[in-house]
């Protein structure tokens, strides 16, 4: 028995024995910050592609992707030079970055016919394995996501290092020049990035939706999905230019930066961020009216045979400006109530016509099939049935808005 326990006692050691037989130092790894996808040239394509050229050289009857090159641009952290600090800087030995004028990423350019093809062939030319873990954000030009994301989508869905919090976003220039950006608040421009996307989030101007909520909304019946849409201003500035909207897998259009408003004011998110002028009543002055909170209801009912979605959006909101000659005019309960009247006349117009917009586009970027399918699905049975067949159903539907507003403060002036 003693022999036994013995025996048994070993055999369970055993596994705690082999806990690291598959590690893989930090050191040994390719930290992959960031990446952009352009289109490229599919002669260049050719003459660079190991398979191309195995492809000719024995024969292959595989058939390779057509006009489906890419450019793929990685970002690559540099060991030791990545700042961990206040300001960054620092010599080599306190492990607070590199030293002056170092740059913290390595960039590097690969092509080929799909988004795999072009990193493996990446890894050809980085010593240590490409790891995807940290990466952070991905940028597609405008040219690439109007060809479409099928391809891209598949390679990061198929990946488990990708994470879903990490942010896909369009570009309105070719997407490796923000590889390259030199911004003054941040040394690394993956990570500016990221904090562009974030503190847009935190300041109330664009929702939540990582990549992992693009691909549930590609991966939706009654809805399409958006992206932002970034554009460089001087260089080396980033602008948040509008919304990427798309039909499927491919872009279709982009909307202005103030339309990101109207979309967060549909889909109920709660942090208010964008300003707007207002009328002042019986004048010819206006004041700034700027959202803090919002709410929303989305109902979907059958009129007539037909489905129609009624919409209620409440807005909370301060007057953060107003001109000398109109401060007379703001100043009673009366005065506020048809300022407040004026808002929400002027906002549910605003809101059905942004609807009508992307009916047009046959883009149901809010998720009114959703809710069809939700609340109506006999009539999503019969008469809809697919994603396609919504968005030839969503150019006749029928939607109606009712937006109001609360001004909960004016503010103050001292004498």
């Amino acid at each position: 028995m003693r022999k036994l326990a013995t025996g048994l006692a070993l055999a369970l050691l055993l596994p705690v024995l082999t806990g690291c037989w598959d590690r893989l130092e930090i050191e040994e790894r390719a930290v992959v910050l960031a990446i952009a996808i352009d289109v490229a040239d599919s002669e260049e394509v050719d003459r660079f592609s190991s398979v191309e050229r195995t492809a000719r050289k024995y024969g292959n009857d595989t058939p390779l992707p057509e006009g489906k090159t890419v450019r793929l641009t990685a970002q690559i952290a540099v060991p030791g030079r990545i700042p961990l600090g206040p300001g960054g800087g620092g010599g080599t030995g306190g492990g607070g970055g590199g030293g002056e004028g170092e740059s913290p990423v390595w960039v590097l350019e690969s092509l080929g016919h799909t988004i795999d093809e072009a990193v493996q062939t990446l890894q050809q030319e980085v010593a240590d394995r490409l790891f995807f873990g940290h990466l952070r954000v991905i940028v597609v030009s405008e040219e690439y996501a109007r060809r479409g994301t099928g391809n891209l989508n598949d390679f990061l869905r198929r990946n488990p290092e990708v994470r879903r919090l990490a942010w896909l976003v369009v570009s309105k220039e070719h997407a490796h020049e923000y590889m390259k950006t030199a911004p003054q608040l941040e040394r690394v421009p993956a990570l500016y990035l990221l904090s562009t996307m974030d503190h847009a989030v935190e300041m109330g101007k664009y929702p939540m939706e990582p990549i992992g909520s693009f691909w549930i909304k590609m991966s939706s019946l009654g809805q399409e999905a958006i992206l932002p849409y970034l554009e460089i201003q001087n260089k080396d500035n980033v602008k948040l230019s509008g919304m990427a909207y798309f039909k499927g897998e491919k872009m279709i259009g982009s909307t202005d930066t103030l339309e990101i408003g109207l979309y967060m004011g549909l889909a109920g998110e709660e942090q208010g961020g964008y300003s707007s002028f207002v009328h002042i009543p019986d004048s010819d002055e206006t004041a700034m009216f700027r959202v803090s909170n919002r709410r929303s209801s989305t109902r979907a009912v059958l009129r007539n045979g037909r489905p129609a979605i009624e919409i209620q959006v409440d807005l909370e909101g301060n007057i953060t400006e107003a001109s000398d000659q109109a401060e007379g005019n703001i100043d009673t309960p009366a005065d506020l109530a048809r300022i407040r009247e004026e808002l929400s006349s002027r906002f549910s117009e605003r809101y059905e016509r942004f609807i009508a917009l992307m009916q047009e586009e046959h883009s149901d970027i809010f998720g009114y099939g959703e809710y069809v399918r939700a609340h109506l699905p006999s009539y999503w049975n019969r008469r809809v049935k697919s994603k396609e067949g919504w968005q030839r159903a969503f150019e006749d539907l029928d939607v109606s808005v009712k937006a109001t507003f609360d001004i909960r403060r004016v503010g103050q002036k001292a004498q």
